[in-house]
């Protein structure tokens, strides 16, 4: 079973497909499945459209990073929202697929400027080579054709996140299931972070944050949500709304 859409371009790599489909007012990247790796509106590349995506941003309303890394690049959705929204903050991106790298270039309107660095690589080894506390964000999102890279859920990978992070670093990572509230992996994190929130997407994706500093859930009303969606259309209140711990 495949994803229905107009096939505007099709490559393979040594680890599969890679696909390019088009609809009427989106275009999305898929690895040759059922799921859509990543979702643009068409003429609109800044701009995400999965609710996962827009509820991974959280983190902004709190502090503007000056330096954020994105691990899983895919069609490029999360480094182009950070770079619209704040044009001055470096990205670095890691993405597994050289090809994949060239199809968000070519059909997703990856930019290439100069505060945007794209490594291809596995993310472990990558981000075991990030400098202590020299990035301010990072958004975790490791996904094949079908799952989610167990690598994600694995306490080292968060040990390695936490070494990146800045004193004042975020963390949200994409969970097709929640963790265990009281497994190792929650147990890890609350060890290491100040605070551990949780969203719960209406198609049951979670987004899982983690902060170096203590979190107030802001009320719907806050100024900083009206601020950025005049900046973001995402709906920033909404995604808020639906933020516990």
């Amino acid at each position: 079973m495949r994803l229905g859409g107009q096939v505007t371009h099709e490559t393979e790599d040594a680890l599969g497909k890679i696909r390019v489909l088009d609809y009427r007012k989106h275009r999305v990247l898929t690895f040759d499945s059922v799921f859509e790796q990543s979702k643009i509106a068409l003429g609109k590349s800044w701009l995400p459209v999965h609710e996962y995506n827009r509820a991974m941003l959280l983190p902004l309303v709190y502090a503007e990073p000056s330096h954020a890394t994105v691990l899983g690049l895919g069609g490029g959705v999360m480094v182009n929202a950070l770079h619209y929204l704040l044009p001055l903050c470096r990205i670095h991106a890691v993405e597994l697929r050289a090809e994949v790298v060239n199809v968000a270039r070519e059909f997703f309107g990856l930019p290439d400027h100069p505060t945007i660095d794209i490594t291809v690589s596995d993310a472990r080894p990558a981000l075991q080579e990030i400098a202590e506390g020299s990035t301010d964000l990072i958004l975790a999102d490791l996904y094949g054709p079908d799952h989610m890279s167990p690598a994600q859920a694995h306490r080292r990978f968060i040990d390695y996140c936490h070494h990146a992070l800045s004193d004042t670093g975020w963390l949200a990572m994409n969970f097709h299931v929640a963790p265990d509230r009281g497994g190792p992996l929650m147990g890890h994190l609350n060890r290491l972070f100040a605070d551990v929130l949780l969203y719960r997407t209406r198609t049951n994706n979670y987004v899982l944050y983690a902060s170096k500093q203590p979190v107030d859930l802001l009320l719907p009303t806050h100024p900083a949500l009206k601020s950025l969606e005049t900046r973001l259309p995402i709906g920033w209140r909404g995604i808020m709304e639906r933020v516990y711990r």
